[in-house]
């Protein structure tokens, strides 16, 4: 990564700096406090499964005797001494066993003083068992055991599919806290190496990565050459290759090469520690529509515990036998039960996190999947974002000499020479196959260039005005197409001989190939693209030209990112920015929807909503789309939760009993499982859109 994504902060590395096994035992601490599941007492998936499948081997008897089932189906149960007490015994140790885990959330949400559906799951199967024991030691009435044991296996399944779920997403954490290994090869002065644990390592070490191995800390390659499988951070599955001076991630697998490394981050500040906090504050989270739906189950308990009081109230004030009252009151209690609404935006929020990051886009702010929707501007910072944040040779230009005889004498001088155009220079003659030569008297002047001998001939390559100093010739060819270079706000460096100016190289901060089809997909979506950037007028407008922006701003100190941001807000827009670097900071912080480019950038990062772990403005589009998805998911599922309440709450209080209309208590649990089943597979189903 460039120097906009070096590690500003000046934290204390024994502060930082954790064994692997610290690492992942404290984020298993924060993840379970991170989520909201007092409901199912931080019971695993496995404990829902697993009463789940004894508890339905224990309905399959009660639902087989019951003269419910016979008289529907129209069989005759076969009858056994004591077949009488299949119901009353199973019945109890399902609503004991299968039941637990309800009984004991209702516990919770009574010492938090918050009712929630375990109330209302608890309500329901304590009211139906407690009545039909009843009736078996003589109470007149109906013994309500198969609706009783219907009830908890519904129940039951929904928590498990709902367990499974949230868990899956949890799961990608604690893959990433694996990632890294538990100790390092750290070279010594004398060549040797020592094995030590991750937590020991500090910057500047060196670090020895043998093929296979899996790279502990973030760093840069001083010496080697390998591919890394880096798919675990961007999802590309093709191994990348690395050379001297590139960067290589924690928890990256080296090829077959190997590399020695210097370390440039550590502990919290490597890149997948990032990443794992920004997984964790994701699902720790909590956004407006799940605000919104827990509001909706509080408000839905009330209603439900008001309208199964009056329910009852009313049919014995009618003249109806207690048991019918009850019966009512029941399902009532029953049907109102919230746990599809608790349901309905976490998994739509789980589901749309993991689309995200398969497409390389972690979502640090739930909110960002609303806000985003919203979207009319997006602001892209030039450098490091639409373009590369490094200069490529454009094109080179001679007066009569071949172009890659050009570009070869001027890598050969610039092969000694450090400075970054320099070094595209040479990267340009290597790309073409151009070997350089040997220089000979290789001088270097500060500010101008650099200059020596090559196959016995003096040459100079540097700033334009240099040639001033020795009243060196520029060719008016030449001069025509310097002066169009210019306009484009191209970097030219000029190769001179002794007499005249033999060739121009123009260079340019290349724009990333997938910034024009970004630019374009916006426009699709209605969203304006504006480009900003410190470069000058010349630059700007070149590049937007390039990439298709009608409006861009020039010269932009750092702090007036911001306000332009201000600006386009004030004309009510809703405003995304993108960027990368430390200084742009305040203007992601600043925009409605802060979106980070690359995952090394710590201050940046911490200020914005989504980041874009691949650096490519094409995510910029899809985390847009998969806003508009996630949306839309939100609300169909809030609807399938609750509206379903409105008809069957007064048709379950019996409303219609003169149509001849009753909802039984398992009608209920069916009508609410129904509710939870569509809201999950509407969730599920979000897996399948197509982004563009």
């Amino acid at each position: 990564m460039s120097s906009k994504h070096e590690n500003h902060e000046n934290h204390d590395h024994e502060k930082h700096s954790h064994d692997h096994k610290h690492d992942h035992e404290s984020h298993h601490s924060s993840h379970d406090h991170g989520h909201d599941h007092g409901d199912h007492d931080h019971h695993s998936p496995g404990v829902f499964r697993d009463r789940f499948w004894v508890s339905l081997a224990l309905t399959l008897p009660i639902l087989y005797l019951s003269d419910a089932f016979q008289g529907w189906f129209g069989y005759e149960a076969i009858t056994f001494p004591g077949a009488e007490w299949v119901a009353p015994v199973f019945g109890t140790i399902l609503f004991f066993y299968g039941g637990w885990p309800f009984l004991k959330g209702f516990v919770h949400e009574v010492q938090a003083k918050n009712p929630g559906m375990m109330t209302l799951i608890s309500l329901a199967i304590a009211v139906a068992y407690f009545y039909s024991v009843a009736v078996t030691f003589g109470l007149s009435g109906m013994e309500l055991y198969w609706e009783l044991s219907t009830l908890i296996v519904i129940m039951l399944l929904g928590h498990w599919i709902e367990m499974a779920s949230v868990e899956g997403a949890s799961k990608a954490l604690e893959h990433l806290a694996e990632l890294v290994p538990n100790d390092a090869r750290r070279l010594l002065d004398d060549g040797d190496t020592e094995t030590v644990p991750v937590h020991e390592l500090r910057e500047d070490d060196r670090i020895l990565i043998r093929p296979g191995d899996q790279i502990p800390a973030d760093g840069e390659v001083v010496d080697g050459s390998s591919s890394v499988n880096e798919a675990f951070l961007t999802g590309e599955t093709k191994p990348v290759q690395k050379k001297e001076g590139d960067e290589v991630v924690a928890g990256g697998v080296n090829g077959d090469g190997a590399l020695t490394v210097k370390v440039t981050r550590t502990g919290d500040k490597t890149t997948l520690s990032q990443v794992q906090r920004l997984v964790e504050e994701a699902q720790q989270s909590r956004s407006k529509f799940q605000n919104l739906a827990d509001r909706a189950a509080f408000w839905l308990t009330i209603i439900a515990i008001s309208a199964g009081t009056i329910t009852l109230i009313a049919w014995l004030l009618i003249g109806f036998d207690f048991n019918f009252a009850l019966t009512r009151t029941v399902t009532v209690l029953v049907m109102a039960c919230p746990h599809a609404l608790g349901l309905a935006i976490p998994l739509v929020i789980v589901n749309g996190t993991a689309m995200s990051a398969q497409n390389g886009i972690l979502v640090r702010n739930r909110q960002a999947f609303e806000r985003a929707r919203d979207i009319d501007v997006v602001c892209f910072d030039k450098t490091g974002t639409l373009t590369k944040g490094e200069h490529v040779v454009q094109s080179v230009h001679t007066n009569g000499m071949k172009e890659d005889e050009a570009l070869r004498l001027a890598a050969t001088l610039e092969s000694r020479s450090e400075h970054h155009l320099a070094a595209a220079i040479v990267e340009a003659a290597r790309d073409r196959d151009l070997k350089p030569e040997s220089v000979k008297d290789f001088e270097v002047e500060a500010g101008k260039g650099v200059s020596g001998k090559v196959d016995g001939k003096a040459y100079r390559i540097g700033r334009l005005e240099w040639r001033e100093e020795f009243d060196i010739d520029f060719p008016d060819a030449l001069q025509e197409t310097y002066d169009e270079v210019n306009k484009r706000g191209e970097s030219v460096i000029a190769l001179m001989d002794e007499k005249e100016v033999v060739a121009l190289i123009a260079l340019a901060d290349q724009v990333r190939p997938s910034a024009k089809e970004a630019v374009k997909a916006l426009k699709k979506m209605g969203v304006e693209s504006v480009m900003i950037t410190g470069d000058a007028e010349a630059v700007a407008k070149t590049v937007s030209e390039e990439l298709g922006i009608e409006r861009y701003y020039a010269r932009v100190l750092p702090g007036e990112k911001a306000e332009i941001v201000s600006k386009l807000q004030e004309e009510g827009k809703q405003v995304s920015f993108v960027g990368d670097g430390i200084n742009d900071a305040p203007a992601l912080a600043k925009s409605d929807l802060g979106i980070a480019i690359g995952a090394g950038t710590n201050v940046a990062i911490e200020s914005a909503d989504l980041v874009l772990v691949e650096s490519d403005p094409e995510d910029v589009t899809r985390a847009l789309q998969l806003s508009g998805i996630t949306y839309r998911k939100m609300i169909q599922n809030l609807f399938w939760a609750t509206g379903y309440n409105v008809i069957a709450l007064p048709l379950a209080a019996g409303v219609a009993y003169t149509f001849g209309v009753l909802l039984t208590p398992a009608v209920g649990a069916v009508f609410m499982s129904a509710s939870t089943v569509i809201v999950a597979i509407n969730a599920m189903l979000m897996r399948r859109a197509k982004l563009s």
